[in-house]
């Protein structure tokens, strides 16, 4: 068995009348996510942390924003085809670590239909994924309200 690890990142702007959607849920929120796809942080750095560690490229090469059949695409799709990808090269999911960085809306009521959902979009183990979220106590473009990040870091095994 030979077990890899892969780190992803995903930041995207905020602006009012746009959804928010993380972990493939919508939260109500005063400003969403600028985006080409669902603009859904969690799903595209657990995405790239997933790709990364079976050396399969980054989701900006798998799903390039230039390509206008996948305008729109949902964090799910992505996650899916990522499974999908991983499965192909016989590789498996053993654990995913987010964190999301958003100042508000807090997220903490949110967070098991999140897991449940990524678990579902990866078919793994409820408690193969963690989700957690920080402040940047008013620091920065997150602290601001201008922006939302996530941070992936993911081990996969043969």
């Amino acid at each position: 068995m030979t077990q890899r690890v892969g780190i992803g990142y995903d930041v995207h702007q905020l602006a009012g009348g746009r959804p928010l959607i993380l972990g493939g849920v919508e939260i109500p929120a005063e400003k969403g996510v600028v985006a080409y796809s669902d603009g859904d942080v969690i799903a595209h750095a657990i995405a790239d942390a997933l790709l990364g560690a079976a050396n399969l490229g980054d989701i900006g090469r798998v799903f390039p924003s230039d390509d206008p059949s996948i305008a729109g695409i949902s964090g799910a799709a992505i996650l899916e085809k990522v499974r999908e990808m991983l499965e192909k090269h016989d590789y498996s999911v053993v654990n995913i670590d987010v964190t999301l960085i958003l100042q508000i809306p807090k997220i903490a009521s949110y967070v098991s239909e999140m897991k449940t959902n990524l678990c579902n979009y990866l078919d793994v183990e409820y408690g193969a994924i963690s989700v957690k979220a920080t402040t940047t106590d008013h620091l920065g473009y997150a602290g601001r309200g201008e922006g939302v990040a996530a941070m992936a870091v993911a081990l996969v095994k043969t």
